[in-house]
């Protein structure tokens, strides 16, 4: 019989960015505030007998070797101790360029999936240096509590917090994180503050003011959640955000949502639904 695995890869939220400098090798220093959502793509993967890796479906013009699903089990191919190749298939509902983290996700949730498929026996703390390696969001997925974060990501401390439900409207534009990084309207000089501090302020996202510059619909989509919630951009966009104490308030504005437009209901979540239910397998 062979051995499968089915586990989500969550979407996650920045309830804060804050910029606070450039760093010499061109990184920048943040401090940010992540929450998981109960919204994911989800992978299945299974062992086969050829020495390879295979990841499903292809993506247009991406290399196979470059997907970051790919690469996430490559970087396990030492460390395996079961001989076997494996296949990886991805059934996608989180956008592209959302700045709700799919890629980095997906990654996580492959390195997870393979460490236990293939016997590595690699601990979590190995398995985000790993993800660090891949991506600056890929360790705070792999770790899978929600978590303040300080230097370019990667200082994570756990948080627990309100588990609120959120709109999120996905703006029918890519937004590219070099861009925004690149940029040289990007506030950049935001006092940095301690987590006791920054949970008594209202919070803020730096890149907002400059992405809904540079991209219209994200404007649009922000000013429509105001009508319903106080309204914020995640990560460096495109999607946005807005809070709500309850379910039915959520899915009340999601009603109104302009035709056309293209937006989910989810609970933020502290622990990742990954391993929710890679400790059940």
């Amino acid at each position: 019989m062979k051995k499968i695995l089915n586990l989500p890869a969550p979407a996650k939220l920045n309830l804060f960015l804050y910029v606070t400098g450039k760093r010499a090798d061109g990184y920048h220093d943040l401090q940010t505030l992540f929450i998981f959502l109960d919204y994911c793509d989800y992978l299945d993967f299974e062992l086969t007998d050829e020495d390879c890796i295979s990841v499903l479906p292809p993506i247009p013009g991406v290399p196979e070797t470059s997907n970051l699903i790919y690469r996430a089990a490559e970087a396990l191919l030492e460390y395996r101790r079961e001989k076997k190749g494996i296949r990886i298939t991805l059934r996608k509902n989180l956008p592209m360029g959302g700045g709700i983290g799919g890629g980095s996700s997906d990654a996580a949730t492959a390195l997870a999936a393979v460490n236990k498929l293939w016997k590595c026996d690699l601990s979590v703390d190995e398995l985000a240096e790993i993800g660090r390696k891949l991506g600056a969001d890929v360790p705070v997925f792999v770790r899978g509590h929600a978590a303040f974060a300080e230097g370019v990501g990667e200082k994570l401390i756990p948080v627990d917090l309100q588990e609120k439900w959120y709109l999120v409207v996905v703006p029918d534009v890519h937004v590219s994180t070099k861009e925004i990084f690149c940029h040289p309207d990007l506030k950049r000089n935001t006092p940095v503050r301690s987590w006791d501090e920054l949970k008594k302020e209202k919070w803020e996202n730096d890149c907002q003011s400059l992405v809904k510059k540079i991209y219209p619909p994200v404007d649009q989509s922000l000013e429509w959640l105001l009508k319903y919630a106080p309204s914020r951009m995640t990560g460096t966009g495109a999607c946005v955000f807005g809070e709500f104490d309850d379910k039915t308030s959520a899915e009340g504005a999601l009603r109104s949502l302009p035709g056309g437009w293209r937006a989910f209901v989810a609970q933020g979540r502290n622990q990742s639904p990954l391993y929710r239910e890679l400790n059940e397998k």
